[in-house]
């Protein structure tokens, strides 16, 4: 069976699956707020939001992931704008900056008539052309998201669970939702080198939600989510490497497929 593994001797796979396995437990710790707190429209919001930020930095020749930073915190910031002034729920705020970000990112793109190549890798992303910097930004990115959520991880879980008792307990209930909100948007934007915007919201999710099938304590669900995605990454890059499919594809396919078994293996058990 060592052959399945021969692909991991060239040095794009390796940087591939070093930056996929960041990703994925970046994408663990962080996904296992947002299932737990309910805001995977949210985090697919971002994902979509981060779409004009992308398309101007491209055409001016900055950094991409400056452009998605500023375009998705602009939006995490601007759905609690919204929803407060506009009495709007967060639900219909969330709706109406995706549909309008999406559609700028659209307009922007459409003015240039040599984008298409730029705007697949966008939404598709290409895991196998990592560089070394984007590793050193997603190591960067794991060490900064963990240590945030290490450091917020009472105000999170009380404002997951019961907002009225963060307020009582002056956890100050809509500052950790709005940080939560921006670590979300931080752990999509440096995640969709790997999986493109399309697809990240399928590691951001899947592996914690295929975990709380196993679990419901938020650490282990965090480290089993890890795991999970980890596998998955390796799964779908070898899918990829042996049947010629796109690679951040095929990580995302993996990783919905372990949530999918999940749930069948712990309804089998349970009886």
């Amino acid at each position: 069976m060592a052959w399945l593994l021969d692909p991991f001797v060239v040095p794009f796979m390796q940087r591939a699956l070093l930056g996929g396995l960041l990703a994925a437990v970046t994408c663990a710790v962080v996904g296992t707020w947002v299932v737990v707190r309910g805001m995977a429209f949210l985090g697919e919001a971002l994902a979509h939001g981060m779409l004009p930020g992308l398309a101007l930095a491209t055409l001016a020749g900055w950094p991409p992931v400056v452009g998605a930073a500023v375009s998705a915190g602009l939006m995490g910031v601007g759905v609690g704008a919204v929803a407060r002034r506009a009495r709007l729920s967060h639900d219909t705020a969330i709706g109406l900056l995706f549909a309008g970000m999406l559609a700028l990112g659209v307009v922007i793109v459409s003015r240039s008539r040599s984008f298409a190549t730029d705007v697949t890798t966008i939404l598709f992303g290409d895991v196998l052309a990592i560089r070394p910097a984007d590793v050193v930004v997603l190591a960067a990115a794991l060490v900064l998201l963990v240590g945030v959520c290490l450091l917020l991880h009472r105000p999170f879980v009380a404002v997951s669970f019961d907002p009225r008792t963060a307020a009582t307990l002056g956890l100050r209930p809509r500052l950790a939702h709005a940080a939560m909100v921006l670590v979300v948007a931080a752990a999509v934007v440096t995640s969709y080198q790997a999986l493109g915007s399309l697809l990240v919201v399928a590691l951001l999710l899947a592996p914690a939600a295929a975990a709380r099938q196993w679990t419901h304590r938020l650490p282990s669900t965090m480290a089993l989510g890890a795991a999970l995605g980890a596998a998955a990454v390796l799964a779908g890059l070898l899918l990829s490497w042996h049947a010629g499919t796109a690679g951040g594809a095929s990580i995302a396919l993996c990783a919905v497929a372990l949530v999918a078994v999940s749930v069948t293996a712990r309804a089998v058990l349970s009886r």
